[in-house]
């Protein structure tokens, strides 16, 4: 069992950012996962005293079962899929190329609409990626893999709460994964909050026009 379960992704988000403070960073920059993830990087940008973004990965679903991620795609294409899932499904990743196209699109819009600002800028600075939590960690690999493109000096992916395989994996891509908790037992994301709303984009917005009219 979970050492919290937390009433929302605002509450994990000051608990991470609590816990992130504690390390030393340089020129940290928060990035969060949207859409879940925003609402947790906004507390962590506060601990930080850093400046907040937003970086846009999807994941890319079964053709029989689209909730099922079996790969992701971000914004600027980065992808991946599950091999073992692949095989499951009876799949070749060229099967899945129009999926692939499309979820990489709504990608670009949903980052195109969330920010006007240009490129990341991330060059030379800790990265701290934010989502709400990993279930496959699909998702979070595939940011890495695009950040890496923009020369961070390192890339931390923070979550509340992850699930063992996941952070296994996605340890095998960014510099460091840092959590407060790892069930034991993992179903979903969601079994972990109280209250796991759907983020909708004006929510996205509303934190990044909060953000963008402080000091930090």
């Amino acid at each position: 069992m979970a050492r919290h379960r937390f009433a929302d992704r605002l509450e994990a988000g000051r608990l991470l950012g609590r816990d992130l403070a504690r390390r030393h960073w340089t020129d940290p920059v928060v990035l969060g996962l949207a859409r879940g993830g925003m609402p947790v990087a906004a507390g962590v940008a506060d601990a930080l005293g850093a400046p907040l973004d937003v970086m846009v990965a999807r994941k890319i679903g079964a053709p029989t079962q689209p909730e099922l991620a079996i790969g992701a795609v971000t914004a600027d294409g980065a992808h991946l899929y599950d091999t073992a899932s692949l095989r499951a499904f009876g799949l070749e990743p060229a099967q899945l190329d129009d999926r692939r196209a499309s979820e990489a699109a709504e990608a670009r819009r949903r980052q195109n609409a969330y920010r006007d600002e240009g490129p990341l800028k991330v060059r030379g600075c800790d990265v701290v990626l934010v989502d709400d939590g990993l279930a496959t960690g699909l998702t979070a690999v595939a940011a890495v893999r695009a950040l890496r493109h923009y020369d961070p000096l390192s890339i931390t992916v923070a979550v509340p709460v992850a699930s063992t395989s996941a952070r296994e994996r996605v340890e095998t891509e960014a510099d460091a994964v840092h959590t407060l908790d790892e069930p034991s037992t993992f179903y979903a994301v969601g079994q972990w909050y109280r209250d796991f709303h759907q983020v909708e984009d004006d929510e996205v917005h509303a934190i990044l026009r909060q953000r963008s009219g402080s000091d930090v």
